[in-house]
């Protein structure tokens, strides 16, 4: 069944023209494959901020890797086991610690003898209003990848690119054979990604949106979202909406409005209110980003213009 084309839209980021099959059309439980070396399983944990839920991929044939494991439910687990029958699976790869991505990797190398690799581990204690899951306080991994390091199977090699910004841990997996990259939650299919401090970074975001910029990618395979299928152009899009924000930011403090909750209310007006305070601190990442180089200064709830 051919896909209908529609749009999608999260915290105030519309995403272009997608193919995206509806729900009853991409089911939680199946593997799907999406190209000769890569197969695809879809979480059952959708939610505002995980759109249909968070996609595994399992890279190779009979020696795999599997990517961004999920969140640690039973069905999940299960399907994804019977999916690795009579295959040896090299590597369990997490592109970073928050709940929907890596807790599943337990219980998969108990069954499997693999090794957890990918990110660094990092848990943080967050009072704030979570914008996306909170961190995997037990992800424990057997090896960290650093910038740049590769492992890899029969007829396939996956390379690390550290992507801080959403999370400092965050890593995207390159993956040559296939053109592809796989983007987890630092550049996702459906929507901008959450950068809230104080772990996310603004900054962090905006440079690795640069780096993939200059990389040739054919694909990006999200965790979250339909493929991406024009990666430069889209990358282009989500550089111009934060510009876009800032910019609006900038417009509040200089007409005096220096509060985010008000700021909120106006810059995402056309998004779920019960979204705003996750909003809000997308935009505090911006403002922290601005105080940074200079331009704003913050004094307890407020902010204004520097100087």
């Amino acid at each position: 069944m051919r896909s209908r084309p529609h749009l999608v839209r999260g915290l105030g980021f519309r995403a272009r023209r997608c193919h995206m099959p509806g729900m009853e059309e991409w089911p939680t439980g199946r593997i799907e494959r999406v190209h000769p070396l890569i197969r695809r399983l879809l979480a059952p944990n959708p939610s505002p901020f995980t759109f249909t839920g968070t996609q595994t991929y399992i890279v190779g044939t009979s020696d795999v890797a599997v990517i961004d494991p999920g969140p640690d439910l039973p069905d999940h687990v299960d399907a994804l086991a019977a999916a690795l029958a009579g295959e040896r699976v090299a590597a369990i790869i997490c592109t970073h610690t928050h709940r929907d991505h890596s807790p599943a990797s337990r219980p998969l190398r108990a069954a499997t003898g693999a090794p957890i690799v990918g990110c660094a581990p990092l848990a943080l204690e967050d009072d704030g209003p979570r914008a996306d899951a909170a961190f995997d306080f037990d992800y424990r991994p057997d090896r960290v990848l650093g910038d740049g390091e590769a492992l890899g199977g029969e007829g396939w090699t996956l390379r690390a690119v550290a992507t801080p910004g959403h999370t400092s841990n965050h890593i995207c997996l390159a993956l040559p054979q296939a053109g592809a990259l796989f983007t987890g939650d630092h550049v996702m299919g459906w929507s901008t990604t959450v950068v809230a401090p104080p772990d996310g970074d603004m900054a962090e975001y905006m440079t690795s949106l640069d780096k993939l910029l200059a990389r040739g990618d054919a694909i990006y395979y999200p965790a979250h979202g339909p493929p991406v299928e024009d990666p430069r152009q889209h990358v282009r899009r989500l550089i111009e909406h934060r510009r876009q924000r800032e910019s609006q930011i900038l417009a509040h403090l200089e007409a005096g409005e220096g509060r985010i909750p008000a700021m909120v209310a106006d810059m995402y007006r056309e998004i779920d209110p019960r979204l705003h305070p996750a909003a809000g601190r997308s935009v505090l990442a911006h403002l922290l980003d601005l105080e940074r180089r200079g331009l704003v200064a913050g004094e307890g709830e407020t902010w204004t213009l520097a100087g």
